[in-house]
């Protein structure tokens, strides 16, 4: 890869994580290109270069923020690869993670985003099907049959495992941090892990 593409593409990246950044901070109606230019450490014509409106942006922006938060869960999975003998103290290690990533303020700010703009961009339904917790399921599911295989899962249903396993971690979170407006300390995330994988291990793990 040339330096002038690397350059063009690493621009392209700033322009997006600063856009996010202006757009979380202020909402879609009060951001402005030149506020997003100057985060972003560009010039506003820059901007316009790499992305044709607002509008654009704004979907750019939220798409690339979604597959980041999507990669970062799935790479969270990847101690179930190589779980060791203790298989409840990996899928709590796991949850933990999970929820420290569900947590976390970009992530926040990205469901901030989707619930306050769905209205005006109903398009971006599309990104939270590609991106969101139905990709997160799949991921989980495909782990999950692997250690079934292995005779440390009880299930011929991963998918359905998968899909009890991140709500029993995300609907205690969900409630307890009032749909992300209250944040939770380090040792409420990690009841909230242990208790999941205890209810968890109870129904499919193999003793």
């Amino acid at each position: 890869m040339s330096s002038t593409t690397r350059g063009r593409i690493d621009k392209r990246q700033a322009i997006l994580d600063g856009a996010f950044t202006v757009f979380a901070r202020q909402g879609y109606a009060q951001a402005g290109v030149q506020d997003i230019a100057l985060e972003a450490g560009v010039a506003k014509p820059t901007v316009y270069n790499h992305m044709t409106d607002k509008a654009t942006l704004f979907r750019h922006a939220v798409e690339a923020a979604a597959m980041t938060a999507l990669d970062q869960r799935v790479a969270a999975l990847a101690p179930l690869g190589d779980p060791g003998d203790d298989l409840a103290a990996t899928l709590e290690g796991v949850a933990l993670a999970l929820l420290r990533l569900h947590t976390d303020s970009r992530y926040c700010a990205l469901r901030r985003l989707l619930y306050s703009e769905i209205t005006h961009f109903p398009d971006i339904l599309d990104i939270v099907k590609e991106y969101g917790l139905d990709r997160l399921n799949h991921a989980l599911a495909d782990r999950l049959a692997r250690l079934a295989l292995a005779g440390r899962l009880r299930t011929t249903d991963p998918d359905l495992a998968a899909e009890q396993f991140l709500a029993l971690i995300l609907g205690p979170l969900e409630a307890r941090s009032q749909m992300g407006t209250r944040q939770l300390e380090e040792a409420e995330l990690a009841t909230i892990a242990r208790t999941a994988v205890e209810t968890f291990a109870r129904a499919w793990v193999v003793s």
